[in-house]
């Protein structure tokens, strides 16, 4: 299938890596010129030169703080500069749940929640904010916002609320800005194999003595497909919202982590 992506103009906040990274590698693979943007300018450099050296792509690396307004002001009118306008915009500059012990209510701190939220819905509304006005100048645009499986299953408060409200917030600007020509929708992934994922693997197995095949399958003993999926195979369906041919969806929730077993959702 013909994505039509050919000459579209990204940015993918959180692109130096794990999810973020397999986006922008794809988008590129269909011909998309992509701003990768994240705080370290470092790892943001040698991600970029990875994606162009492999894709032939434009890639252009940009240091931002989603936490910030002018810092995220200023990185769409970098991009817009650098790739001659913006189409698509995807949020993945955020917090990877799961890496961590979860906190139980007297362990958790409004500091820690404040910082999750900040980062990822308010870090996401700033980008949008910033970048509509480009894509409803165009016409057209897409905006995917990277949430997670936490917005439909306890377990973590702070995922929880987070995941929730880019929900609520992607639902609303599908409304708001559909009517423009711009389709908002969010993506829930799963726990997903990424480089921070098969550390952690490492580290339990080491942990436990257990194998590593053995902690990958206790990580996937909900997962219907029966194994954790890869980033790359997240950025294939995030490619496909990313496209003119995704015009149906919109507002909408879709799950990417392989199924979980026992659960429907209608």
């Amino acid at each position: 299938m013909n994505l039509h992506l050919d000459g579209k103009r990204a940015i993918v906040t959180g692109g130096s890596k794990g999810i973020g990274l397999a986006i922008a590698r794809q988008l590129a693979l269909e011909g998309v010129d992509v701003a990768i943007a994240a705080r370290d300018l470092t790892q943001l450099q040698a991600a970029a030169e990875g994606l162009a050296a492999e894709t032939g792509a434009k890639i252009v690396p940009l240091s931002v703080d989603t936490r910030d307004d002018a810092s995220v002001r200023t990185l769409i009118a970098e991009t817009a500069k650098a790739l001659g306008g913006l189409d698509i915009l995807i949020n993945a500059a955020a917090k990877p749940g799961g890496q961590a012990p979860i906190a139980k209510l007297a362990e958790l701190t409004d500091a820690a929640v404040w910082e999750d939220v900040d980062t990822k819905v308010l870090g996401y509304l700033r980008t949008a904010r910033a970048a509509a006005p480009l894509m409803i100048q165009a016409g057209w645009g897409r905006i995917i916002n990277i949430s997670g499986l936490a917005a439909r299953q306890s377990g973590s408060i702070v995922g929880s609320i987070r995941n929730v409200a880019v929900a609520a917030l992607t639902k609303n600007l599908a409304d708001e800005l559909g009517p423009k020509g711009i389709n908002v929708t969010v993506v829930h992934p799963g726990r997903t194999r990424t480089e921070r994922t098969m550390a952690l693997i490492a580290q339990r197995a080491a942990a436990t003595g257990a194998t590593p095949e053995a902690v990958e399958r206790e990580f996937a003993s909900n997962v219907s497909i029966g194994r954790i999926v890869d980033a790359a195979e997240v950025a294939d369906l995030v490619a496909f919202l990313a496209s003119p041919r995704s015009v149906a969806i919109n507002g909408d929730a879709i799950a990417c982590g392989g199924g979980a077993t026992g659960a429907i959702y209608y």
